[in-house]
Parts: C-alpha cells; structure tokens; sequence
C-alpha cells in the first residue's frame, strides 16, 4: 500500500505566499555543476524568506578571494586530520549541493580539511574546529568520517568577522556514534552560507545541533541521508534572533532505508526591529521506508515588535507501513500572563523576561548531551538577554 501525502502548510508571522517550484522535495536538483543550479530571482521556493541583496555576492564564483577560509583543529590523540587536494575520491560522496550557494562553494574551494575517527576509536574529549575572522569571500569545504563502531564529538565553532560559503561533510560509519555541534557566534557584520550534508550508515548514530547566535545574514541547510537500515538521527537548533539579523534553518530529512529513526527540534527566541527567522523542515518517507518513525518540531517565541518568525514544516509520505510520522510548529508572543506572574512575586520585569527566556530554551539545551556546549549556550543567552535589556534602557532614557 502506498500514500502520496503532502502537507506543506506554512505558519508565519507576516509570510507571503510563494509558488513552490517544486512539487515534492524529492524533485528538487541536484548537482556538482554550476550550469545544472542558476543563480536564483529569489521567487524560487528555496530563496522566498531569504534577503536576497543580502546574500547574491555568494552566488557569483567571480566574487570570491583566492585561497579557502582558514580552520583551526584540536583533536584528540587518535584522529587524522588531512589537507587533500578537491580531487581526492573521499570528497563529494555525502550527496551533492541542492542549491545555489551550495554548488558555487563546491566550485570554489582548492583544499579540504579531512578529520577522520578510525573503526572502533572511542575519543576522550571533543574534536574542536575553529573558523575565526574570514578574509573577504572566501569558499570552505570540511569533510568528517567515523568508522565504524566509532564515538566521537565534533564542536565546529564560527566567529569573527567576513564572508564565508561552506560545505560540511559529515559521514557516520556502521554503529557508530556522532554527535556534530555547529556553533555560529559571528560579530554583527558576517554572511554565512553553509551546506551540510550527512549520511548514516547501518546501526549508526548521528545527533547534529546547530546554535545560531551570531551575524548579519547566516543561512544553513542541513540535508541527511539514511545509507542503510537501523539509522537513528537527532537534530536539535537553537536560535537568537537580534535586531536586524535574518538567522535561516533549512532541514532535509530523507528516509529512503527501512527501521529509521529521527526527531528534528529547533527553538528560536527573536526580539528587535527586523529581525527575522527563518526555518524550513522538509522530511520525506520513500516507498521502501518500512517502519520509519519520524517528528519535527519548531517553536519560536517574538519578544518584541518589529520581529518576524517564518515556519514552514512540509511532509511527505510515500509509504503505508510506518510506525509514525508527524510535525507541529509554533509561533508566539511573550506571554504576558506567565510575566504577570513572576513580577506579581516580587520579581522584576527585567529578570522575569529573562527567567521566561531561559526556561524556553533549557529543555532543549539539556538534550545536547555535551557539557561544555550546554554551558556555554546558557551563559550566551544570559549574555543576549542582558545585551538587549541594556539597548532597552538606552532607547528608553533617549525618549
């Protein structure tokens, strides 16, 4: 028995409707070729909620500065970290670029970090990646293996300043475990574009958590395949949203191999004039995807006027005999009555906002499984919180 079902409704707060260019996502190209991905008008389903002058100095292989944009590894005893040439038969194996900015960093790049974890390597600590004040538009590509049986955890961190279009390569052997965590914490001015794409193996593990905290313009797709039976994949995102910034989230789930797992959950958090979130999960069930269990999730919470959430969750299923499969998304505003209520007690307005915030995201946050992650996100947030409580008082005395 096969279903053909698609639910793509999208819940926004001020969103214009767009054609879809596509009428599943599964149709939607592919390809290692410049020619096969034009630059887009920005009316493509792809590009609708992303500002596109904003952004189109990423589309253009001409724009960018010779040389890759640097990164910095700390790994453990036990890894290989390589510099290979983009000729190397390892590259371009974790499917291919799905869109504009995706294809132009495939095509620019010279050289790739290759971070390998062999059969069986249970790591002590984390693998850190640092990319830190990127000179001028510059082109990355990043590729992480496990063998199989393998643990590790990746931390790959952004900051500093400049432009940067990305390929992440993430590649998760037979049984094992890996957890990636993709943390953009760029000063105000950078433009992020990045592609990651991961598979999974039989048995294999894989939890992929992306924070988003920082930048003018940061735009990231996340787009998974399932290899072999018995995958388990967990994404977890977490989002800041300041005046002015557009943070973009976009999550392809493709459950094509029987006996998958997966849960998707992103939070956002938006307060400011213009500042503008954007997510888009897309999960699609094939036909011969017997006993998938699957849910995404998005929850964005707008603390001020001016803050605009777009969500658009879309599932697509082709195939009858699944143990489950759903989305919910949801966008509100700062419940007054949950505020009313914590300064009825004798707390103020300024620190019940900012115990509502944190308990917004501390559920969340304590899914990550990694300590010095979910330490550092809590005191970044306490750090957007009170940022944004001290432009408040400055606006407020300007009066």
């Amino acid at each position: 028995m096969s279903i053909a079902e698609s639910m793509a409704t999208p819940h926004s707060h001020g969103a214009a409707e767009a054609p879809s260019s596509h009428a599943s996502r599964a149709d939607r190209p592919t390809s290692f070729s410049l020619e096969d991905i034009p630059t887009p008008r920005g009316r493509e389903e792809d590009w609708r909620f992303t500002p596109m002058r904003r952004i189109e100095r990423l589309f253009d292989p001409a724009t960018y500065d010779e040389g890759d944009a640097p990164v910095s590894v700390d790994a453990p005893q036990g890894v290989t970290v390589e510099q290979v040439e983009r000729g190397d038969a390892r590259l371009g194996t974790v499917l291919e670029p799905g869109d504009r900015t995706a294809v132009v960093a495939w095509d620019r790049f010279q050289t790739s970090t290759v971070v390998s974890v062999p059969d069986e390597t249970v790591l002590d600590r984390p693998i850190f990646l640092t990319v830190d004040d990127v000179e001028g538009v510059r082109a990355q590509h990043l590729l992480i293996t496990t063998g199989k049986l393998s643990e590790a955890t990746v931390i790959l961190s952004h900051r500093g300043g400049g432009a940067l279009n990305q390929t992440v390569e993430i590649s998760a052997g037979d049984g094992a475990h890996l957890t990636v965590v993709s943390l953009q914490e760029w000063d105000d001015s950078a433009l992020h574009a990045s592609n990651q794409r991961m598979s999974l193996g039989r048995d294999a593990v894989l939890r992929h958590i992306v924070v988003s905290l920082g930048g003018d313009l940061v735009r990231l797709s996340a787009d998974t395949d399932f290899r072999a039976p018995g995958g388990q994949l967990t994404m977890l995102g977490l989002y800041f949203v300041d005046a002015g910034q557009h943070l973009e989230h976009r999550v392809f789930v493709d459950h094509s191999k029987p006996d998958c797992y997966s849960r998707v959950t992103y939070k956002g958090a938006l307060e400011g004039k213009d500042a503008h979130s954007v997510w888009i999960g897309d999960c699609l069930i094939g036909q011969d995807a017997d006993n998938t269990d699957t849910y995404e999730l998005n929850r964005n919470l707008v603390l001020s006027e001016g803050a605009k959430a777009d969500s658009v969750p879309n599932l697509e299923i082709e195939n009858g005999e699944i143990k489950g499969a759903g989305h919910a998304s949801a966008t509100g505003r700062f419940d007054d009555e949950q505020l009313f209520y914590l300064m009825s007690r004798g707390i103020s307005e300024a620190d019940a906002r900012r115990l509502v915030v944190r308990g917004f995201f501390a559920e969340l946050i304590e899914q990550i499984g990694v300590p010095e992650v979910e330490s550092h996100l809590m005191e970044s947030i306490e750090n957007e919180l009170a940022a944004q409580a001290q432009r408040d008082r400055a606006l407020a005395a300007s009066r």
